[in-house]
């Protein structure tokens, strides 16, 4: 049987739980016809977030027993043509809840005391002393924090908040317009911890950003596309907002030039998952997901 891998994955986990099958691991850059030349004698794709894996892709695969996808997110794989074909598809949950978490309260820590600017300045040589009115921030003890998604990362984001003394106002799936109208108006940060649907898509525009509170702050480590790039911008140029925290993007990997050289906006590469324990397991509980289904036992992680 083969397994075709989409990226380089953190070792031991392909090669050591795939040493029975045939393994092919391509690169980012293998999509579209390329990819469907790829696995067509694939019994098994272990997916990652920057490979799309569409129906015309999955059609040319007519082996295909499982897509594991390498994320929580299964936003780059389609859905309803892997439930046509019978395809199965699992994903990741759960092993990347706290290092997410961890780097979603870091952007807030980097935007709430001006991080990015304090450390050019300290980088630029024109440092000249300590000043009383320098590089002003703002605490965030006394503060709230808005969670849209307090799924597992969002909860967990929840805790570190509350042990830094923030209020925590969140939201689940179910919770009405009104409730989200309400955090957008109550929170000083509003963090974002969804998976992108056709209802998340775009969630964020210019009449939400608008409801939030005068100089709040926002981050973003779920999925770029949840937010308007457009209106992000207008939102950051206006002085409505006061920063933004980005880990991810509506057209990754491409960030919108006029994000670049702002002093109130903390840019990162897709890096909330980014540590060496976390990617290991990720690897390893997808090509587990694989191994099961391709052995006949029921996944433990199905999405699809």
């Amino acid at each position: 049987m083969k397994v075709y891998v989409s990226q380089p994955l953190v070792e031991p986990s392909t090669t050591e739980l795939l040493a029975g099958y045939e393994v092919v691991v391509g690169t980012a850059a293998v999509q579209g016809e390329a990819l469907a030349a790829a696995v067509t004698d694939a019994d098994a794709i272990v997916g990652t977030p920057p490979v799309r894996i569409t129906a015309a892709v999955l059609a040319a695969a007519p082996r295909l027993k499982v897509v594991a996808n390498c994320a929580v997110g299964t936003d780059n794989v389609d859905l309803e043509a892997c439930r046509a074909r019978g395809i199965v598809v699992t994903n990741t949950p759960g092993v990347l809840t706290d290092a997410t978490a961890d780097l979603a309260f870091a952007l807030i820590l980097a935007l709430a005391r001006r991080l990015r600017e304090a450390e050019a300045l300290a980088r630029s040589g024109r440092w000249d002393g300590w000043k009383p009115t320098e590089l002003l921030g703002i605490s965030l003890a006394g503060k709230t924090l808005g969670v849209y998604g307090l799924g597992r990362i969002g909860a967990a984001v929840a805790r570190r908040a509350e042990a830094f003394g923030m209020a925590v106002f969140g939201m689940v799936d179910g919770d009405g317009e009104d409730v989200f109208l309400r955090l957008l108006e109550a929170s000083d940060v509003v963090t974002i911890h969804v998976p992108l649907t056709p209802a998340t898509r775009g969630r964020f525009g210019r009449a939400e950003l608008a409801r939030m509170k005068p100089g709040a702050l926002l981050v973003n480590t779920a999925r770029g596309p949840v937010v308007d790039g457009d209106a992000l911008v207008e939102a950051l140029e206006s002085g409505r907002l006061g920063g933004a925290g980005l880990d991810v993007y509506p057209e990754e990997p491409r960030i919108d030039p006029r994000l670049l050289s702002r002093d109130d906006v903390v840019l990162l590469p897709h890096v909330g998952s980014a540590t060496v324990e976390t990617r290991l397991a990720m690897a390893r509980t997808a090509c587990e997901e694989a191994v099961r289904v391709l052995s006949g036992a029921p996944p433990v992680h199905r999405v699809a």
